[in-house]
C-alpha cells in the first residue's frame, strides 16, 4: 500500500488528541456529502425533465421536417419529393399545411394554429396516444373532424359532450382588409371536434389538427404545403438520412431534425443545467473550506508524529503527501457517501414518486421525473476530487512550511 495513504488513513480513523478535530473532520465529510447529494439529485431531475420533454416532442414532432428557406408554401407534387418519399429509411411521409386561424366555440374565441395533415399523420407521430378525451379521427364518413389541443379547448370552454361545432375563420388569400367586412375577409367553416390531445402547454394552447384538404380549402390553396414531415424507420441513421434528404431537395429547403425544430428550447434547458451545476459546485467549494480547517488543526495536532517521522527518515515531501492524502480521503469518502445518498433518493423518486408536482391535474405526470446519468456521477466525482485537492494543498503547504522549517 502507498505509504502516505496508509498513514493518512490511520489519521482519519484514529482518535485525535483533541476531540474537536474529529468533529471538524466529520463535519467536512458531511458538508461534501450533502453538496454531492444535492448535485446528484438536482442534475437527475433536470435530466428527467429533459427526457420528458424529448418524449413529448417525439409525440408531436417528426423525425425530420422539410421547410422552405424563404417563403411559406410550396408544391409537393414534384419528382423531388417523390424521391424523398421512396428513400430507404423513410417510413412515413406526411404533407402538412399550417397557418394561423381564429377558433370560435359558443361565445368564446381564440387565436391559434390550424394544422392540416395527411390521413397517415397518426402513423407519423404518437399523437393518438396523447388523446385525453374522444379519439384521434380526422374523418367521419366524408365529413372532416377536428382534434383540439387541451389549451385551445380550455380557452374556448369546449367540450365533446356539448356536441357543438368548432368554428374556424381563416383570412381569405389575397384579400385586402380595406373596405371588407368581417364576413367577407374570412373563410369560415364549422367542424365537429372529435378529440382533445395533451402534449405540451405550448402546443396544447395553439394547435387544432384537421385534414389537409380542409386547411387548403380554407386558405385558397390546391396542392401546396407549408412543410413535409418524415418518420424514419427504427434502424435508420437519422444523420445520414437528413444529409440524403438535404442533397435531394437542394439549398432552397431546410431539413430539420427534432433538436433543430426546438433548438432554442434545448439550448435554454442546457444553459439552465450548466448554470445550476455551476451554482451547486460553488456551494460544494464553500463546503470544502471545512477541509482547510480540519487539516490545519490536524497538522498542528500531529507535530510530535511529524518529528517522529522525520527522525525515521521521512523527508518534507513525504510528510506533505501524508496530509494531502488525508484531505483527498475526506473529499473522496464524502463524495462517495453523497453519491450513494443521491442515487438512493433518485431511485426512491423513480419507483415511489415521493415528491409530487403541485396541481397534478394540469400535468401529464404526477411526480417529478428523474433520470440518473452516470456521466454526471463521474463529473461530480472528478469535481470533488479536484476541489478536495485544491482545498488541501493550501493548508498543507503553508502550515508544514511553518512546522518543518
Amino acid at each position: 500500500m502507498n505509504l502516505p495513504f496508509f498513514i493518512a488513513k490511520r489519521y482519519v480513523i484514529a482518535k485525535k488528541s483533541h476531540n474537536v478535530i474529529n468533529i471538524i473532520s466529520v463535519i467536512s465529510m458531511i458538508g461534501v456529502a450533502v453538496g454531492v447529494m444535492a448535485l446528484v439529485v438536482v442534475l437527475s431531475v433536470f435530466n428527467g425533465f429533459d427526457m420528458l420533454i424529448r418524449n413529448l416532442f417525439s409525440t408531436f414532432d417528426a423525425d425530420l421536417k422539410i421547410t422552405l428557406v424563404e417563403g411559406k408554401t410550396f408544391s409537393a407534387d414534384t419528382s423531388i419529393f417523390l424521391q424523398v418519399k421512396e428513400l430507404k429509411g423513410v417510413a412515413v411521409y406526411t404533407e402538412v399545411f399550417e397557418e394561423t386561424a381564429m377558433f370560435s366555440y359558443g361565445s368564446k374565441q381564440h387565436i391559434g394554429k390550424l394544422k392540416g395533415v395527411s390521413d397517415n399523420y397518426a402513423d407519423l407521430t404518437g399523437i393518438d396516444s396523447m388523446i385525453v378525451d374522444g379519439k384521434f379521427s380526422l374523418w367521419l364518413g366524408s365529413n372532416p373532424l377536428a382534434i383540439m389541443g387541451r389549451g385551445v379547448a380550455y380557452h374556448l370552454s369546449a367540450s365533446l359532450a356539448h356536441f357543438d361545432p368548432l368554428i374556424i375563420d381563416a383570412p381569405k388569400r389575397g384579400a385586402s382588409p380595406m373596405g371588407l367586412s368581417a364576413a367577407n375577409a374570412f373563410n369560415r367553416r364549422a367542424i365537429m371536434p372529435a378529440g382533445i390531445f395533451n402534449v405540451d402547454m405550448d402546443y396544447d394552447q395553439r394547435y387544432v389538427i384537421v385534414p389537409i384538404s380542409l386547411a387548403r380549402e380554407l386558405y385558397g390553396y390546391s396542392n401546396e404545403v407549408t412543410h413535409i414531415e418524415l418518420k424514419l424507420s427504427s434502424d435508420a441513421d437519422s444523420k445520414v438520412i437528413q444529409q440524403q434528404v438535404q442533397s435531394i431537395v437542394g439549398g432552397g429547403f431546410k431539413v430539420l431534425n427534432r433538436y433543430q425544430q426546438n433548438e432554442s428550447l434545448y439550448k435554454t434547458m442546457r444553459s439552465e443545467k450548466l448554470a445550476i451545476s455551476f451554482i451547486l459546485t460553488l456551494i460544494l467549494v464553500i463546503a470544502s473550506f471545512n477541509i482547510i480547517g480540519s487539516l490545519s488543526m490536524l497538522i498542528i495536532d500531529k507535530r510530535k508524529d511529524v518529528e517522529t517521522l522525520r527522525n525515521l527518515g521521512a523527508d518534507n515531501e513525504l510528510i506533505r503527501k501524508i496530509f494531502m492524502a488525508e484531505g483527498i480521503i475526506i473529499s473522496f469518502v464524502g463524495s462517495v457517501v453523497g453519491i450513494i445518498l443521491g442515487i438512493g433518493i433518485c431511485l426512491a423518486q423513480i419507483h415511489l414518486g415521493l415528491v409530487k408536482l403541485s396541481g397534478t391535474g394540469t400535468f401529464i405526470i404526477d411526480a417529478y421525473p428523474v433520470d440518473i446519468q452516470y456521466l454526471d456521477i463521474i463529473y461530480i466525482l472528478l469535481a470533488v476530487i479536484v476541489i478536495g485537492y485544491i482545498s488541501a494543498r493550501f493548508p498543507v503547504r503553508y502550515i508544514t512550511n511553518k512546522i518543518l522549517n
